[in-house]
């Protein structure tokens, strides 16, 4: 199967050629478009005669066409559109400024702009100034300024202008090393304040859980925990003795008082 077909336009299509033009083109596009809207045939030399007065009308259309855009482009220079849109508090649009809506401003200008003759090169979704490009043919493209504004004054620009300091210029004043007040003036941190050294080990107990931090090495440590644990058993000891005392000296009370009794 060819995968070109020669066809003759017996009208105009767009990018392809005018009427009574000789083309070749794809067999999927010949079969899909041109031909089930009759807007190509098989080429033969009784059509081509046929419709040669079709063609020479075409071509004074073009020619007029062509001079219409060129006029058309020389009226862009420097033209400038305003779009207002709604937007939240960052200036991004609810939603994007389309060709659309550039080729109706230009028409309200009195510039006749097609949709697809307006080339967009970015997303349009914010508040800010773009270029746009109007490319009217191939050899005629121009350039327009685009503002795209809120319509309502933004939390973000007021932000903007409210001092940087909330205590006026006094707080922004700088000091006498040339910093503004309250930089550069913080209480210097002490040695060892707000970190555990590096050398320090945790001091377990009884049952090995930890109790806290013991400084210097880890036989210091160890030895600190020693001294801990005999410390807290030396106190239970000295209270059963104490206990033991003062029972001892109670028993030997009773033992008196029965004495005499008897």
């Amino acid at each position: 199967m060819a995968k070109s077909l020669k066809l003759l336009l017996v009208e105009n299509v767009e990018s392809l050629g005018i009427v009574g033009d000789v083309v070749n083109v794809r067999t999927g596009y010949a079969r899909n478009f041109l031909l089930p809207r009759s807007l190509a045939t098989q080429p033969s030399e009784e059509k081509i005669k046929e419709l040669a007065g079709r063609r020479a009308d075409a071509q004074k259309q073009l020619e007029m066409m062509r001079k219409q855009r060129v006029e058309l482009n020389e009226k862009l220079k420097g033209v400038e559109i305003t779009l207002t849109r709604s937007c939240n508090d960052q200036g991004i649009l609810y939603g994007a400024v389309t060709q659309q809506d550039i080729a109706s401003a230009l028409k309200e200008l009195g510039h006749v702009v097609s949709p697809r003759d307006v080339r967009i090169t970015q997303t349009i979704k914010r508040v800010d100034n773009f270029d746009v490009h109007v490319k009217l043919d191939t050899d005629l493209d121009q350039v327009i300024k685009l503002h795209v504004k809120a319509d309502r004054e933004l939390q973000q620009a007021r932000t903007e202008e409210t001092p940087a300091h909330p205590q006026g210029d006094a707080a922004a004043a700088p000091g006498a090393d040339g910093k503004p007040a309250g930089e550069g003036h913080r209480k210097p941190r002490e040695e060892g304040e707000g970190r555990k050294r590096r050398d320090a080990w945790l001091i377990p107990d009884e049952s090995n859980r930890v109790v806290g931090w013991g400084s210097g090495k880890k036989e210091d440590a160890k030895a600190d925990a020693k001294a801990d644990k005999k410390a807290k058993g030396e106190k239970p000891a000295a209270e059963k003795a104490e206990k033991a005392e003062k029972a001892e000296k109670a028993d030997k009370g009773e033992k008196k008082s029965k004495k005499k009794a008897e």
